[in-house]
């Protein structure tokens, strides 16, 4: 497939800024200008001040002879990348591929895209519609290659869609300056009477490298389509994603599920074609008022199952707020891993862990209650209670060791163990009552002691003696020692609950 660019040229882009927060200004003149060695200078102009004759990087004092109620805002540094980067966001509504051309343009890669407007002058003259009801004056180009479309944005006066393949004649007329070359070397062309790219093109390219340097033969090799240019787009583009345009702005919460719905069978598709799932999934909704409204999932293993997929949308979906309308839907699969299907076991009822009902029930309560409500804690090598569990990074997630079942251990343990005031006879003896948060808890069953010791490797301290007790409430908890009981600095932790 041919690859087709369109280039967008913001020629007022911060003045149309100041306008469209400024309405007022509509019909005034007025510059942005900057202090540049003692003297203020113009950095930009509206369209009825260059009509004027006020143009950027002339002193502000004469153009202000030229205009008497001329008004002058102070230039804010950095408005220009910042409007492109909003605008270039925006414009992914017509393409998936867009970059910013600073200081005042966006490139479009649009292959592929423009049949779904009817063609190429519906597509482009849709974008100018939308880009002006914004308030922006814009020039746009369609062409095979990047430079061209840039030449002709900026420079072209006839046609500014030219047909695949005629980007060379198209080029022919215009001025050096299109080709995007430095000011030195548009001034050595224009001294040797070299007007016009159809006065040099033809010149061996030895000649051309060797007089004007490399970087005129690569622009002209660029824009005639001899060599790819490549372009970092504003957000990376996703492999795995599939867009959905309306022929008419959605705004009920049923057409919202139905643009889903259809966007979730043809990426499944895909994904179950190439044996895939995705572990996270976005839903982007492109308002027509510029919103972006998203919505984003994450499951525990890869799955490629619409109607999983679509439960764990459908939670979030009532936040959508459609405004005006949506008139495009975009779903997105960044995160995608192979698939395989599982082995069914002949004579087991269940299947654990690898049960998939049970990582599409973990997925909906994460869904509804969040990604940092429901854990999963696996053996970790080590004797000290609070080392001894890990968080799982996943349901697939092997443990090293086995669960220690030898001895009972609490159904809740605390991370970091609490201090209580304990009664007990000597020498180690369960305790026979204890005092935790301001309540008296009288033991009637004790089991114990189980000495573990500290794990000196890791840290100094002192070893632990805990007891198992069950208080007259029939509530269980797991106690314990700090060092010896002959040691005047002992000291009663509680750590664990039983069930």
């Amino acid at each position: 497939m041919v690859k087709r660019f369109v280039s967008i040229w913001f020629r007022y882009l911060t003045t149309d800024w100041f306008t469209i927060r400024q309405p007022a200004l509509c019909n005034t003149a007025f510059v942005l200008s900057s202090p540049s060695h003692g003297r203020m200078m113009i950095v930009a102009s509206n369209t009825i001040a260059e009509a004027n004759g006020v143009y950027r990087e002339m002193v502000l004092a004469d153009a202000k002879a030229i205009i008497p109620s001329l008004q002058a805002f102070d230039d804010k540094p950095g408005l220009s990348d910042k409007l492109l980067c909003r605008l270039a966001e925006w414009c992914i509504r017509f393409t998936p591929f867009v970059a910013i051309d600073p200081p005042d343009g966006l490139i479009l890669d649009v292959t592929g895209c423009s049949h779904l407007w009817g063609g190429d002058e519906p597509y482009v003259a849709e974008i100018i519609k939308r880009l002006k009801l914004r308030g922006y004056n814009v020039k746009i180009a369609m062409a095979d290659t990047i430079g061209a479309a840039w030449a002709i944005a900026r420079f072209g006066t006839n046609s500014f869609i030219i047909e695949s393949g005629q980007q060379t004649s198209s080029l022919l007329p215009l001025h050096p300056a299109s080709l995007r070359l430095e000011t030195e070397t548009i001034e050595r062309l224009e001294k040797l009477g070299l007007r016009q790219i159809r006065d040099f093109i033809g010149m061996p390219r030895t000649v051309l490298r060797r007089r004007f340097g490399l970087h005129l033969v690569q622009r002209i090799n660029q824009a005639i389509g001899r060599e790819e240019e490549i372009i970092q787009p504003v957000q990376p583009v996703v492999s795995y994603q599939e867009r959905l345009q309306s022929l008419e702005p959605i705004v009920t919460a049923t057409g919202i599920e139905i643009a889903l719905q259809r966007l979730l069978e043809t990426l499944c598709y895909r994904l179950q074609q190439e044996q895939k799932g995705l572990r996270s999934a976005s839903f982007k909704s492109y308002c027509i008022d510029g919103r972006i409204e998203t919505l984003e999932i994450g499951t525990n293993r890869p799955t490629n199952t619409i109607k999983h997929i679509f439960k764990l949308f459908e939670i979030k979906l009532s936040s959508v707020e459609p405004g005006l309308g949506i008139e495009l839907f975009v779903i997105e699969a960044p995160v995608v891993e192979d698939i395989s299907p599982l082995q069914e076991k002949l004579w087991e009822a269940t299947s654990g862990l690898d049960d998939i009902g049970l990582s599409e029930l973990l997925d909906r309560l994460t869904g509804k209650l969040g990604t940092n409500h429901i854990h999963r804690y696996i053996p970790e090598e080590h004797y000290w209670p609070e080392r001894s569990i890990k968080l799982a990074s996943s349901l697939d997630e092997k443990p090293a060791i086995e669960w220690k079942i030898d001895r009972p251990r609490p159904v809740q343990l605390l991370s970091k163990p609490e201090l209580i005031w304990v009664t007990a006879p000597i020498p180690d003896y369960p305790p026979m009552n204890f005092r935790y948060k301001g309540k008296l808890h009288k033991i009637i069953k004790a089991d114990g002691p189980e000495r573990i010791e500290q794990e000196w490797w890791i840290e100094e301290g002192k070893h632990r003696d805990y007891y198992c007790v069950e208080d007259e409430e029939g509530h269980r908890y797991w106690l314990f020692r700090s060092g010896h009981y002959s040691d005047e600095t002992y000291q009663w932790f509680i750590h664990g609950f039983f069930a």
